[in-house]
């Protein structure tokens, strides 16, 4: 981390995620990669615990951190995956998408999960997310409903990451400073320029830092939990407002 000027952290898109990181990995060609995302049983530690196990370009960060995770031999039985830890749960939260890349070809399918504590079905829901990565064996154009992608299972990449219940937790201004001269908030600027770069084919690994709670799957994702904190942070009180940030 010190290598990375103010402002900077590893912060690859899902296509970058599955694409390079992922398949690599799965063909076995990098074994450096193992120093960016280790190969940890995720399921084994709980999640406040596996900040201290990522790689060497997350080390210090406090929102996301990445990992290999292999398969259970249960799971390669033909069995479920165990996301029990001894203080609670993994569950499985929405619909499974496929991660598309930027010239429209289908790479890979995204699960995504919330961490509960304490025993299921009566578990408390925590700040804990996490993006389940899986790459398919051969890249299509947009799935139809007769053709399935093919998942390769004997390893998968997950972003694991925190709620953190702001736009933008390392950018909070104080009340009153955004407001000047009409200005539109140093942190909507950033967002707005996060997004472009996110949606860019030729997006850098390493980008400015934004919400944990977005998405590079071709679309804004606003976590459910969140919403009202994005239409306060941002000063919007109707739909149709979102013409000010010119995104409709």
């Amino acid at each position: 981390m010190e290598d990375f000027p103010p402002g900077f952290r590893f912060y690859p898109t899902e296509e970058e995620l599955i694409t390079f990181y992922l398949h690599n990995k799965l063909e076995e060609k990098r074994q450096e990669l193992n120093r960016v995302i280790p190969v940890v049983d995720i399921y084994e530690v709980e999640p406040w615990q596996l900040p201290k196990l990522s790689g060497e370009l997350c080390h210090g960060d406090t929102e996301q951190w990445f990992f290999f995770v292999p398969r259970q031999e249960r799971e390669a039985r033909g069995g479920r995956p165990n996301r029990t830890t001894e203080s609670g749960y993994w569950k499985a939260t929405g619909s499974p998408s496929y991660v598309y890349s930027s010239d429209n070809r289908v790479v890979g399918l995204k699960k995504t999960m919330v961490y509960y504590k304490g025993k299921a079905p009566t578990g408390r829901k925590t700040k804990w997310k996490m993006n389940e990565y899986r790459a398919i064996e051969e890249e299509m154009t947009t799935p139809s409903s007769c053709s399935v992608p093919k998942l390769r299972h004997e390893m998968s990449l997950c972003r694991v990451y925190v709620i953190s219940g702001s736009c933008r937790a390392f950018d909070r201004r104080p009340v009153g400073t955004q407001a000047k001269e009409g200005m539109i908030p140093q942190a909507n600027r950033d967002h707005e320029i996060e997004v472009v770069a996110a949606s860019s084919p030729n997006i850098a690994m390493m980008e400015r830092a934004s919400s944990p709670g977005t998405s590079f799957s071709g679309e804004i994702q606003v976590e459910d939990e969140g919403s009202s904190n994005w239409e306060m942070a941002f000063g919007l009180e109707s739909p149709g407002d979102w013409n000010k940030l010119g995104w409709i």
